[in-house]
């Protein structure tokens, strides 16, 4: 079942499912992201990743609006080692490369560095391939 967040407009912004199929938590950002959404949202996401001990994260940017470096660096220094410490290991982050959201997440890329497996994506599918080829080698011990 998704979970959906909602700005004080009453829009979603966020919504965020465990697909029990491909093993990963899937989180779709839409408009413009504010701090306070940002750090709701993320905080969110944590909860199905610890509950289905899931290491894989499909977080989709392609609808986003706007840059969000407001919220790179707590990303990168709070959010980022907690989702770790919770064995997440790979992140796939999709954007669309035109957007000035592309921009924020090359920041977070950089600061995230080698904590963990994180790859940005201008393609759905390719992070879902990278994603499930993860899980293939995971599983069978490579």
């Amino acid at each position: 079942m998704a979970l959906e967040l909602t700005n004080g407009f009453g829009k979603v912004y966020l919504t965020i499912e465990y697909n029990p199929a491909s093993e990963w938590v899937y989180n779709n950002w839409v408009g413009y992201q504010t701090y306070t959404g940002i750090v709701a949202g993320a905080d969110a996401c944590l909860a199905p990743l610890r509950e289905h001990a899931c290491p894989y994260l499909l977080n989709d940017n392609r609808q986003v609006l706007g840059p969000w470096d407001h919220a790179v660096e707590w990303i990168v220094t709070d959010w980022a080692p907690r989702a770790i410490a919770q064995g997440l290991t790979h992140f796939a982050h999709v954007v669309s490369p035109e957007s000035l959201a592309a921009i924020s997440a090359e920041a977070m890329h950089i600061g995230i560095g080698g904590k963990l497996q994180m790859k940005m994506f201008g393609d759905i599918d390719e992070a879902a391939d990278w994603l499930r080829q993860a899980r293939q080698t995971v599983g069978s011990g490579s």
